[in-house]
């Protein structure tokens, strides 16, 4: 099937998107919310409401879609800055009590849709920047593969380059010491990401991210079998339209990660839901034996989270859409994906991780999220930051590695 709608969108087509955004995007010229004093990474104090639009248009039946949202101007473009904004990899590591320190031993397999000819070149500048180590094809760190392992690369696709250029940083931001591979989907198709999945699990990912995805559909049954391989901890983003489940985060062999506000007070974070995390019980798949919550009869979506919020979003070097290119500030449910792959591979422990399920005997080791929701659900915790588990949250965000 082909992909309908090229992620080259007009300045209307980009306005229109960010008008329906989830996540209260504001009319051009405007700001919402309460006064704040924003430092330089734009992330200081009450998170402000900035305009942003999604980086990939809609998908059709079979089709999945990059779960990113980028800060626009009051054209619609994407902002662009020569000097980062937004949260670095020094914010992420202590807002989540991270250390740097990592094994190469743990690849980190990032799969996405179509070709970022810039994405080795585009992560080296991110990389220097934050006085990160190399991580070149070169030096045995990173690796890019089309989906069936060779180099015969798909066609380029705006959207989704700039979603490679955010998951990579992010997995770089994290774990800066782990390997990377790169695989790409030859088209945005469910079975085309699926046959990549295989593929990160065949070349040796200790870790796969996948910040990706689409409506739920009844053979999602049998198709998330592509999402089960043992001994490899596999995330999957929850989406970025607010309340509801959709595939593969509502698989049962995956980690399903929802999203949160990331505010950061002198040198205190706090979170709250992000009101566009996907949340909310799967309509086919049956439920994992380590779930116990009552309102959900099959999966329920998510099990932890990170920040996903654009308003207290991350900095992320692209130049593929972007001549001669720039830093972006990015957000979505693509941002908390690679991040809690990547505390996998910081904790190093995938091998024995069945499934999601290590995280809900872990929870001392998590911060919960009590306030906030992401839509209309009668104010049950499958809609609403709660004590404890919840939807779009779930057991809460990263503590150090002990719950993964």
């Amino acid at each position: 099937m082909l992909l309908h709608g090229r992620t080259l969108l007009s300045i209307a087509a980009l306005a229109a998107l960010a008008a329906c955004s989830t996540d209260n995007v504001v009319s051009p010229g405007a700001i919402a919310g309460s006064p704040a004093s924003v430092n330089a990474d734009g992330n200081t104090g009450v998170a402000m409401r900035l305009l942003h639009a999604h980086v990939c248009p809609s998908a059709a039946p079979g089709l999945a879609r990059c779960h990113s949202l980028v800060r626009v101007d009051n054209s619609a473009q994407p902002l662009a800055t020569t000097a980062p904004r937004g949260y670095g990899p020094a914010d992420l590591r202590a807002a989540y009590s991270l250390t740097s320190t990592g094994s190469a031993t743990q690849t980190i397999a990032i799969v996405d849709a179509f070709d970022d000819a810039n994405a080795e070149s585009d992560l080296a500048v991110y990389r220097s920047q934050f006085g990160l180590p190399a991580c070149t094809t070169a030096n045995g760190c990173f690796r890019k593969v089309d989906q069936t392992g060779g180099t015969h690369y798909p066609r380029g696709d705006m959207g989704w380059a700039e979603e490679i250029s955010l998951d990579l940083d992010m997995a770089s931001a994290i774990c800066p010491s782990c390997n990377i591979l790169l695989v790409e989907a030859k088209t945005n198709s469910f079975a085309n990401l699926a046959a990549a999945v295989d593929r990160a699990a065949i070349l040796g990912a200790t870790v796969i991210s996948n910040s990706y995805g689409g409506s739920e559909y009844a053979s999602e049954v049998n198709d998330q079998s592509h999402y089960n391989h043992p001994g490899v901890a596999i995330t999957v983003s929850s989406g970025d339209n607010g309340y509801g489940v959709e595939f593969p985060a509502a698989s049962q062999f995956v980690t399903a990660v929802g999203g949160t506000t990331l505010t950061k007070s002198g040198s205190t974070f706090s979170e709250t839901v992000w009101n566009g995390a996907g949340s909310g019980c799967s309509a086919y798949v049956t439920k994992p034996s380590w779930q116990t919550d009552p309102l959900c009869s099959r999966r329920t979506v998510a099990d932890v989270s990170a920040v996903a919020d654009p308003n207290t979003g991350v900095a992320v070097y692209d130049t593929y859409r972007l001549h001669p290119g720039g830093w972006l500030v990015f957000g979505g449910t693509s941002v908390s994906a690679p991040i809690i792959a990547s505390v996998y591979a910081l904790a190093g422990n995938a091998a024995s991780v069945n499934y999601g399920s290590f995280p809900y005997t872990h929870t001392s080791s998590l911060n919960d999220v009590t306030s906030g929701s992401n839509g209309s659900c009668g104010g049950s915790y499958l809609c609403t930051g709660m004590a404890g588990f919840d939807g779009p949250t779930g057991l809460g965000t990263p503590k150090g590695t002990g719950a993964f």
